[in-house]
């Protein structure tokens, strides 16, 4: 049975219609966000006479635009818009917690607000910017996340020789793979404390004591700079190098069978079966390991703040730490904010470039 055609126009129109109701909605709310967004900043960084006591209402728009934009994908795609609502929840809670503070904390960046002064919020410009690049203790923060970031490797290595180790034929595997991924299980405060304050502990620590035994006069693991920082990372590896041997351990696992039987068949020995197949076969997982750990690294802070304070002399400062040094110690919310969003961009384009040289490392390899 064919349908008449002045049915099928009709119901073309009233799609039409119904599109550009849609569109008129969503471009309608996305105006009345911007707009109040916009005066609700120019008020708090004082350049306009006129705003809002408080964010309340961009939020209220914000609600409103979203509650838009959700009927505006339906009045626009029919079927495929309700399809679109079971994901835009996600999106929209993502734009509300992570998105919008973000460029919230850049409005905070340019402004002086110190907690412990009378005075509140002042709009500064780019003082903060010049403080920061003039910062020798934030630019030694950032040289030591570069040792901290190249301890990642140091890290890898061990993990792959324990991976390789719990992958052979040796009694106890089971055991011994469940007792190695007990640190993992363990919080970082609770490890700075239990090993940081305790066994290292320089008059009454066992590890302590036991250096004197071997002729350490006076071992404090945490008093001069590089022995700080190499302790900082012992106790970092002891957390952290369980996860990357659980990833290569389960890569290992999963690799065939066969080509490590022909190599042994054609007399390779285990050093050449491991650097010319078990390596290369390796390399996706090892980069995904390396790449997420290196993600974890560059957040390190809680052992720092719980066994040094970024001490001595900030000689042991992760950028972290030293952002929250200056928050909870100075109460500088604008300074502190500048800090964590300039780290923040830092961030983005070295993991961005890292990532695209090592997909294009990866297609030569494959």
């Amino acid at each position: 049975m064919t349908r008449e055609p002045g049915i099928e126009r009709r119901r073309e129109e009233v799609k039409v219609r119904r599109a550009r109701v849609g569109r008129g909605l969503i471009w309608a709310a996305t105006a009345l966000l911007l707009v109040l967004a916009l005066v609700q900043g120019l008020y708090r960084a004082e350049v306009i006479g006129f705003g809002f006591a408080n964010w309340r209402p961009v939020l209220y728009a914000y609600l409103l635009w979203s509650a838009a934009l959700c009927g505006g994908l339906v009045l626009i795609r029919g079927d495929r818009g309700h399809q679109a609502l079971f994901v835009l929840p996600a999106v929209l809670f993502t734009v509300a917690v992570v998105i919008f503070p973000t460029f919230f904390g850049l409005f905070i960046a340019f402004s002086e607000w110190n907690l412990s002064s009378f005075g509140g919020r002042r709009f500064n410009g780019l003082d903060n910017f010049y403080a920061m690049m003039n910062d020798p203790y934030y630019w030694n923060a950032m040289g030591n996340m570069v040792f901290y970031v190249a301890f990642v490797f140091v890290q890898y290595a061990i993990a792959f020789g324990l991976a390789l180790l719990l992958n052979a034929e040796i009694r106890a595997r089971k055991f011994f793979r469940v007792a190695f991924l007990l640190p993992f299980m363990l919080s970082p405060v609770a490890v700075s404390w239990m090993i940081g304050k305790s066994i290292m502990e320089y008059r009454f620590g066992p590890a302590a004591q036991l250096a004197r035994f071997l002729g350490w006069d006076s071992p404090a693991f945490f008093a001069t700079p590089w022995i700080a920082k190499f302790s900082i990372m012992a106790l970092d590896s002891w957390v952290s190098i369980p996860f990357i041997m659980i990833l290569l351990l389960a890569g290992l696992q999963a690799l065939p069978k066969e080509i490590q039987e022909a190599a042994r068949i054609d007399g390779a020995n285990g050093w050449q079966a491991f650097w010319k197949i078990t390596f290369p076969l390796m390399l996706p997982v090892s980069i995904t390991a390396i790449v997420l750990r290196t993600i974890f690294q560059l957040k390190l802070a809680d052992i720092v703040i719980n066994t040094t304070a970024g001490g001595p002399g900030g000689a042991t400062d992760s950028i972290t730490s030293f952002i929250y040094r200056e928050y909870r110690d100075r109460s500088n919310v604008g300074y502190g904010t500048m800090m964590a969003e300039f780290y923040f961009i830092m961030i983005v384009i070295f993991l961005t470039v890292v990532l695209a040289l090592v997909s294009r490392w990866m297609r030569r390899a494959t």
